[in-house]
């Protein structure tokens, strides 16, 4: 995090930090998390009352800005949360929990349970088909395998993509050109899993451009048009056809898996895989910058709370 950044006062103290997110979270007035309503909410100020405590004039609930929220009964202090989020919002390739414990002086089971509640703060579940009436109309999709192997001693290392070594998770993904990108973990690379997917995300008046494997060929008559490159030829681009844009995707995404994760297990990989969506969706290329990307993951906190037991943590 630059000097710049570090030094904002929402960083540096707790109660900034909860001020901050108020007026992130309420830009209209207090939002009762039991009942709703917005604005008839006041702030309980008597010294018995901790800060931000507000009460409800409707249903006469108590609350504060992180009742509902991933940060809700949280030990950790709520400026070094906003730490934490804008840290992996700011990162391109991800930041492993090993180096959020040492910069922000928690430990490494603190640090890893935070990032993955802040993943669930960056998933979506948009409902917009991609290339649909006002984008560039064509979208490309793509598959990728994701797994590690060991040496003749035992020892882990990332596996290759495509055949070899031991079986790999596969990474699916959906990319609208100039647009927004969706990545699912699917069990398998075939047309009966990838058909459903590609139907449910995208428009049928989209260009789909795939490589030429024969699992896209039936559901590509599904879109106004399916056009496709020849890898096994050499052939990577035809005039405006190619897949190259969601092959740069996953190359962030595969520097991430191996440079700063190194080990990502197949229970947790589609969390890692939002990700990386996240900061796609709101790359820079598209106008949004690190604060504005660090903001738009804190308004996806409602709802997100995630339990130790759920995550199954297991120390590196």
């Amino acid at each position: 995090m630059a000097n710049a950044i570090q030094n904002q006062p929402h960083f540096q103290d707790a109660d900034k930090a909860r001020e901050y997110l108020e007026a992130l979270r309420w830009p209209h007035g207090p939002v009762c998390p039991h009942c709703g309503v917005i604005g008839t909410a006041y702030k309980l100020e008597g010294t018995k009352h901790r800060p931000g405590l507000y009460k409800c004039k409707d249903c006469r609930d108590q609350f504060t800005v992180t009742v509902g929220t991933l940060f809700e009964r949280s030990k950790i202090a709520l400026n070094v949360w906003l730490q934490a989020v804008h840290l992996m919002c700011a990162s391109k390739k991800g930041i492993s929990a090993k180096q959020l414990e040492r910069m922000l002086g928690v430990t490494y089971k603190t640090a890893w349970f935070m990032s993955h509640r802040i993943r669930e703060a960056m998933t979506t579940n948009p409902t917009n088909l991609l290339g649909g009436p006002g984008s560039s109309g064509i979208v490309e999709a793509d598959e990728t395998y994701w797994g590690t192997a060991k040496d003749s001693e035992g020892i882990k290392y990332p596996a290759k993509t495509g055949g070899g070594y031991s079986p790999k998770m596969k990474i699916f993904s959906l990319v609208e050109r100039q647009g927004a990108k969706r990545t699912i973990h699917v069990p398998n690379v075939t047309g009966a899993t990838l058909g459903p997917i590609l139907k449910g995300n995208v428009s049928k008046s989209a260009r789909l451009m795939t490589d030429e494997a024969g699992h896209y060929k039936k559901i590509g008559r599904h879109f106004a048009s399916h056009e496709a490159v020849n890898h096994s030829k050499e052939e990577y681009v035809r005039g405006d056809v190619s897949s190259n844009t969601a092959e740069s995707s996953f190359a962030i995404l595969k520097r991430g898996l191996v440079g700063t994760f190194h080990s990502v297990s197949e229970q947790h990989l589609q969390r890692y895989a939002n990700e990386f969506d996240f900061r796609w969706n709101n790359r820079q290329s598209l106008g949004v910058n690190d604060i504005e990307r660090t903001d738009a993951a804190l308004k996806g906190i409602t709802g997100k709370r995630l339990t130790y037991r759920r995550l199954n943590f297991q120390a590196p």
